[in-house]
């Protein structure tokens, strides 16, 4: 049974937002033993790790051609950099100058602006179209995750602290529509990349600053989080970019801190606020909603020519090269010629439009 790319994608979206979420309760039990940033770069080397163990055990399974993802390319090179760059060195300096610099309530809120700014970037830069009812459902879900990040305590801090904080999430959205852009090569190759060249990145930065590792335990367990958190968990985000796009994706994503605030009641002996409830109601409404979205007129298809894994759908008449296997689904380099037509689609690669 196949589900529609934008129920698929709603799917992986908050899978991913799930396992990413139950990180923060569990790292704060590692963070008396460690540093941010040194916890941060494990985090990342234990995503990149244990995919690179998976990508082991894939290649010890004969498989035929048919079914292969496309592979990353020396073409895909600056957009992978871009991608190191903004989420692994200029996020999480950014953000620690910011921490520095801003009360915990007031840091709570502004960490908030990385879903708005991925949706305004995937809006006005990358191409991407969110309706009337895609635009409320993200600004709900965007509001409760405003709300749950509320606590009392004092709201500190100075302009740059602001700018900082403000920059990481820029550099994160930046990251964000960076990887959908290359969401249709493997994402289990694209993913290991990222987090393996964040995590070098991050962890050269903590030895620059004095910061050492932690203890064999914390360690341990530091790396087998990073593997379910920012391992797994990217990559179902990836799959979700593909089939939905940034703007939408980022909104699923935004989920992930409600479901780190219900694994605390238990791990952490937290209880839930009236604040964290109404948070809940929120997303939950705006999750609906953008399930319930519809989007559906007449587009035209410029002349694109790229490779992904894909089946011959009616996006996908195309001959194949010599030697090609024509068993679906399965990649090679393809032209698409131009198309007109109409059905409902979201702001996938194959259909940045005008609207």
């Amino acid at each position: 049974m196949s589900f529609p790319p934008r129920v698929a994608g709603a799917a992986l979206g908050l899978s991913a937002a799930a396992l990413f979420g139950v990180s923060a309760p569990i790292a704060k039990l590692l963070l008396p033993s460690s540093t941010p940033l040194v916890l941060a770069s494990l985090l990342y080397l234990g995503g990149g790790l244990g995919l690179a163990g998976l990508e082991w055990l894939r290649k010890l399974r004969p498989r035929a051609s048919s079914g292969r993802e496309a592979r990353l390319t020396p073409k895909d090179a600056p957009l992978l950099l871009g991608v190191i760059l903004c989420g692994g060195i200029l996020g999480p300096v950014l953000m620690l100058v910011g921490l520095q610099r801003m009360s915990g309530v007031a840091a709570s809120l502004l960490l908030n602006l990385e879903g708005p700014f991925t949706i305004l970037l995937a809006l006005l830069i990358f191409g991407e179209h969110l309706g009337r009812a895609g635009a409320i459902a993200a600004a709900l879900i965007m509001t409760g995750a405003a709300v749950l990040g509320f606590q009392e305590g004092e709201l500190r801090g100075d302009v740059l602290g602001v700018l900082a904080l403000a920059g990481a999430c820029l550099a994160w959205a930046v990251d964000n529509n960076l990887t959908q852009r290359l969401s249709l090569k493997d994402p289990l190759a694209l993913v290991r990349i990222k987090a393996l060249g964040s995590g070098a990145c991050t962890l050269a930065l903590a030895f620059l600053t004095g910061q050492a590792l932690p203890t064999g335990s914390i360690l341990g367990a530091a790396l087998v989080l990073g593997f379910a958190s920012y391992g797994l968990s990217i990559v179902l985000d990836a799959y979700a970019l593909r089939m939905v796009g940034a703007a939408r994706e980022a909104a699923y994503f935004a989920t992930a801190p409600f479901v780190g605030a219900l694994v605390a009641v238990p791990l952490l002996g937290e209880r839930l606020r009236l604040l964290d409830l109404l948070s809940g109601a929120l997303m939950a409404a705006g999750v609906v909603l953008l399930l319930r979205e519809r989007h559906g007129h007449e587009h035209t298809h410029a002349e694109l020519e790229h490779e992904h894994l894909h089946v011959h759908d009616a996006h996908h008449q195309h001959p194949h090269p010599s030697g090609t296997d024509s068993e679906e689904p399965h990649s090679h380099p393809h032209q698409h010629e131009p198309l007109t037509h109409d059905h409902p689609h979201v702001s996938d690669l194959h259909h940045r439009h005008k609207h």
